[in-house]
């Protein structure tokens, strides 16, 4: 005897030995009570199983979906405040964008609250922290509003930012062509020059006055100024200034490109005057920007508490109740099969006892049940008065229990089978929901975790541009000290110029004085005499246009020589004297006021760097403002990605309970088509 066949025994002498009585009423019930009561039950757990599974099923899809919007509804009040910083700067895409995040927000919010699309409202739990959300939305909801109503200002500011920038980029190249027209090193050169320095203090200044979260009064009146400025300079360049020593670029080219800077000028300076009037409804519409910045902190956290709520609804559910059940039909399957284990060993074991006298009855017997016995249901045992009669009737009543038993196990294994299919498929589409739910969370994760990077590259690149900025601070300051210093040095030598100019005057006085000896020649040599002696001062102080005295003195000089030969050798010393004396007062005075002109230029360049030095500081707080901004959105949308990461876990541990309850299923179904095959051999 083999192992298989002790084990076998051992489980028949259990089975026979097994006793269901200690069951309340049970005890006094029929074997076919029994079968009867046991089907039933049987049949009684495994559809509160299907039950349970499916209610489970329901259960988790909509735990999902409440889930999902929650998540929808922390992604769109985000992209709401990110929307409105954009749509204060005038970009009408920006608003399109915003009034949709929204309307997704409105209608997410009001499905939570009462349902909508096949999905209930939430639990009466959530409803007091979904009212005070609403309420904190609808605080959002009216500064989103106060943008929408100045959205036709801030569209039309920002259309004029973009004219206004094109129109500064051909005022530089055309000054940039104009340079060729003049000549290099000359006065006009430097002018031009000077243009090409004032349209990026015009670019800076035009950006610096709508830029800040404050009105700026002066900043305003810097830049129209700056226009004026500029276009000053313009003039000059057009029409000349011979006072300064400029000479205007007549060309035909240059007066068209001066013509077309003029155009480009003039249109520039009403779009800035429009936006300087315009710049309160700039500030108001920043200030809401940052105000629904602000409330989006707030938001976030809440949706991201009800979140967590949502979440944990998933971790219970039904799926216990189906568990147990499924238990309970497997228990009852098998108290049946030890029933009639049970009935089976008590008939054979009366037969056995019976065996002797009713042998001959008992073969004929089982000669008629010979078809019984290939599981045909369809045969009756004769009955008669034999002592096998009453087996007969028995046998008989045993049948057609049996087929019975049979018909209805074959219909519940069909019912069960049925419905573990349907299950079945409701398990395998949501757990295909699952997967693909976990695929677009990691997909969004991906696409936060790129976009956390991309925040945490620019907020380096913000960080470096504010030390640029600070380093142009510095030079600029350095430029300042080094004009300075060049200013005083002009200063000291017009000072020693003028001291060698009074000097040479009284070189002059002294042949004044030479000049009195030759008094006693004669009134006609003393006339002469003074008359040169005039001629010569009125054209050392008219400067360059007294070349004319100088011709008449010469003239008068020539009289001189005529009157005595005497006179002549001594006036000529005289005038030797003088002339070189007028020459070197007029060499003073150009230098003078070369140094004069050079310490105004110098003086403009002070002036322009002390500008370039206020910008700069005004440039580098506003990098500094942004790189803060940008490290404090890297924060965010880092937190943002830990969130997601921990919707991938939840949506993964609910796609493996989901994967789970299928694989019960196809036990239920494994098990009703066993049940199915067990009773498949009789013939009903």
């Amino acid at each position: 005897m083999d192992l298989f066949e002790r084990a076998q025994r051992a489980l028949d002498r259990w089975m026979l030995g097994l006793n269901l009585d200690w069951i309340p009423g049970f005890g006094r019930l029929s074997h076919r009570r029994r079968r009867v009561v046991l089907t039933v039950a049987v049949l009684v757990f495994i559809v509160i199983g299907v039950a349970a599974l499916v209610a489970y099923q329901v259960y988790s899809t909509r735990v999902a979906k409440y889930t999902d919007i929650a998540i929808r509804l922390q992604l769109l009040s985000q992209r709401s405040a990110k929307n409105a910083q954009r749509a204060a700067l005038g970009d009408a895409k920006a608003f399109e964008q915003m009034l949709e995040a929204r309307k997704g927000f409105t209608d997410g919010l009001n499905t939570l609250i009462g349902g909508g699309g096949g999905l209930p409202p939430s639990p009466a739990a959530f409803q007091d922290d979904l009212r005070a959300l609403q309420q904190r939305w609808e605080a959002s909801n009216k500064t989103i509003q106060g943008l929408v109503e100045q959205r036709a200002v801030l569209e039309t500011l920002g259309r004029a930012y973009e004219a206004n920038a094109a129109r500064l980029k051909d005022l530089a190249r055309l000054a940039d062509e104009l340079m060729a027209f003049a000549p290099a090193g000359s006065a006009t050169a430097d002018v031009v020059d000077g243009l090409v320095l004032q349209l990026s203090q015009l670019a800076i200044g035009a950006e610096a006055a709508l830029a800040g979260d404050t009105l700026s009064t002066d900043v305003a009146v810097q830049l129209s100024q700056k226009l004026e400025e500029f276009r000053a300079a313009l003039n000059v360049i057009k029409s000349g200034d011979a006072a300064r020593g400029i000479a205007p670029l007549t060309e035909a080219a240059a007066q068209e490109k001066i013509k077309s800077m003029e155009s480009l000028l003039q249109a520039l300076e009403q779009e800035v005057g429009g936006q300087i009037s315009s710049m309160t409804a700039v500030l108001a519409a920043k200030q809401s920007a940052q105000k629904l910045y602000d409330e989006s902190e707030a938001l976030l956290d809440a949706l991201q508490q009800l979140y967590s709520r949502y979440a944990a609804m998933g971790t219970g559910g039904a799926l216990p109740l189906s568990v147990s059940a499924f238990i309970l039909a497997v228990l009852g399957t098998f108290m049946i099969t030890i029933m009639n284990v049970q009935a089976a060993r008590y008939k054979a074991q009366k037969a056995a006892e019976e065996n002797a006298r009713n042998q001959e009855a008992i073969l004929r017997l089982l000669n008629e049940m010979a078809d019984l016995a290939e599981g045909n249901l369809t045969v009756r045992a004769t009955v008669s008065e034999d002592i096998t009669g009453a087996i007969a009737d028995s046998v008989n009543y045993a049948i057609e229990e049996l087929r019975t038993l049979v018909q209805r196990i074959n219909d519940a294994a069909q019912q069960l089978a049925e419905s573990t299919a349907a299950a079945r498929e409701d398990a395998q589409a949501l757990l295909d929901a699952s997967q693909r739910q976990a695929q677009q969370i990691g997909d969004t994760s991906e696409a936060v975790v790129s976009m956390s990077q991309s925040i945490g590259e620019v907020s380096r690149n913000a960080a470096e541009s504010a030390e640029v900025a600070q380093t142009a601070l510095q030079a600029s300051q350095r430029g300042r000290d080094a004009v300075r210093q060049t200013i005083d040095g002009m200063n000291a030598i017009r000072d020693q110029i003028q001291e060698t100019s009074k000097r040479i005057k009284r070189l002059g006085e002294s042949s004044q004085e030479i000049g009195e000896i030759v008094d006693l020649i004669g009134g006609i040599t003393e006339q002469t005499n003074v008359l040169a002696l005039n001629a010569a001062i009125q054209a050392a102080a008219a400067g360059e246009s007294g070349k004319g005295f100088a011709v008449v003195a010469e003239e008068v000089q020539r009289l001189a020589e005529r009157s005595a030969q005497a006179t002549r050798r001594i006036g000529a010393i005289v005038a030797a004297i003088q002339a070189d004396t007028q020459e070197a007062i007029r060499a003073m005075e150009r230098s003078t006021q070369g140094v004069v002109q050079g310490a105004a230029r110098s003086d403009s360049a002070g002036e322009a760097l002390s500008e370039i030095e206020t910008i700069s500081v005004r440039l580098a707080n506003l990098i500094e403002s942004i790189s803060r901004a940008m490290a404090q959105q890297a924060s965010t949308a880092e937190q943002v990605s830990a969130n997601m990461r921990a919707i991938l876990r939840v949506t993964e541990e609910t796609a493996e309970r989901t994967r789970h309850s299928a694989q019960t299923v196809a036990s239920l179904n494994e098990l009703s088509e066993r049940l199915r095959v067990s009773v498949a051999g009789f013939q009903l």
